[in-house]
């Protein structure tokens, strides 16, 4: 019988809106005054206003309760401000729960944040011994797994040199391997790895994967990426709102997490998003079209069909490549088509809003996928605008006409490609 390593129970964090103690008298008497008055806190922030208390208190995470399992790889989602992050936190104990408890057993090594526990002016030998000692490693015992602690963060060059002047790469590849190496009953990991490289986070995959089905580890792993959470995870938690809303199959949370999550089939791209590069032309508008040009919300079995989309050009640009890419929605990328694609130029834009349209003749087997839109420049600064599922379609598993479809139940892959047969 599977040992329990942790249970969580009746747990909840409240927050404060707001800055508790200013750093000065006169601030923190004008925030005083205001409560006695019944008036706004002066320096308030805005928050989430429907779990605001009357009291100018918002819950974070509220009545959180789950099991889990030694050897168990745990998926943690949920959309930004779910309460991620600040479950994570309370596992880690770097702060305490308003109410309720978690209880672990055995040693917990966590990676919350790039270089957490590092110390800038310390060099990477150095952060080494300090961050194994934080995770309450013996000396020896950090200095026996010290080569492959570098080894596997690639940093040998480095590894004498002070980690402030390490990239944002090399701190999370060092971070990582130290947090992973020192043998920790549960490894606890939040989307930092997203900073490294695809090959460092395969490796980071494999490594959990490791410590969870050979060494019986357990990992608690937070990302975005749902094909990276479907791939070292067998259960997952759903969390909107700062409450668990599912805890089971790891197919059935990351389903429900996507259905939430669904934007419009078309229509106007979010004109107050951040900007994703130089910002010198912005995606504005997408819709998915057939070939006579009409809109359509999905895709029959083996229709051609085009996607369009509208790019308000702020200054002029000589060089533009335009992309899209059509995924799953868990992040697994199906197809990419660049304007620049077999030797054809780049573009030249003048200000002003333009119409740009790629028609397509692929067979997208039945599933769910979404469409990623990008403007480009052919050399640095690159990017000038970037946005991730501008729109979601379904290609369905029947034809316009006939009877070409996709025959069975599992499907393997994606794409039906064009091909010749030849028999002999």
């Amino acid at each position: 019988m599977a040992r329990q390593v942790l249970a969580v129970e009746q747990l909840s964090k409240r927050y404060r809106l707001g800055v508790i103690g200013s750093g000065t008298l006169h601030d923190d008497f004008e925030r005083w005054w205001a409560a006695v008055r019944g008036r706004p806190d002066p320096a308030a922030k805005i928050g989430d206003e429907g779990r605001i208390r009357a009291d100018g208190t918002v819950w974070a995470l509220r009545d959180i309760n789950f099991t889990v399992d030694e050897g168990t790889t745990l998926g943690i989602i949920g959309a930004n401000g779910a309460g991620k992050s600040t479950l994570l936190k309370i596992l880690s104990r770097v702060t305490a729960p308003s109410d309720g408890c978690a209880k672990m057993k055995g040693r917990v090594a966590s990676l919350l944040e790039i270089g957490t526990g590092f110390h800038g002016e310390l060099t990477g030998r150095d952060n080494v011994f300090l961050n194994g000692t934080i995770l309450g490693m013996r000396k020896e015992e950090v200095a026996r797994k010290f080569d492959e602690i570098v080894a596997f963060a690639d940093v040998g060059r480095y590894i004498d040199t002070p980690v402030k002047r390490y990239s944002s790469g090399m701190y999370v590849r060092l971070a990582f391997a130290v947090a992973a190496h020192l043998d920790p009953d549960i490894l606890i990991v939040d989307e930092v790895l997203a900073v490294g490289d695809i090959n460092f986070q395969k490796k980071c995959l494999g490594k959990m994967a490791e410590l969870s089905s050979s060494q019986q580890r357990t990992v608690l792993f937070v990302s975005h990426n749902m094909a990276s959470i479907k791939a070292l995870c067998g259960r997952a938690v759903l969390l909107d709102g700062g409450r668990l809303v599912a805890d089971g199959d790891v197919d059935m949370a990351v389903d429900k997490y996507i259905d939430a999550n669904q934007p419009p089939a078309s229509g106007v791209i979010d004109p107050s998003r951040p900007v994703a590069g130089t910002g010198e032309a912005r995606l504005a508008r997408v819709e998915l079209l057939d070939r006579d040009g009409s809109p359509i919300a999905e895709v029959l079995f083996a229709q051609p069909f085009s996607i369009a989309f509208d790019v308000d050009v702020k200054s002029p640009i000589t060089d533009a490549v335009f992309e899209v890419d059509i995924s799953t929605p868990d992040g697994t990328y199906v197809a990419t088509s660049l304007s620049t694609d077999k030797g054809a130029p780049p573009a030249t834009l003048a200000p002003g809003r333009r119409r740009v349209v790629l028609d397509l003749d692929m067979t997208l087997l039945p599933n769910h996928y979404t469409i990623d839109l990008g403007v480009h420049h052919t050399g640095a600064p690159w990017t000038i605008d970037f946005v991730r599922r501008t729109l979601d379609f379904h290609a369905l598993n029947v034809a316009k006409t006939g009877g070409d479809r996709y025959p069975y139940d599992v499907r393997r892959g994606f794409v039906r490609p064009e091909g010749r047969w030849r028999v002999s």
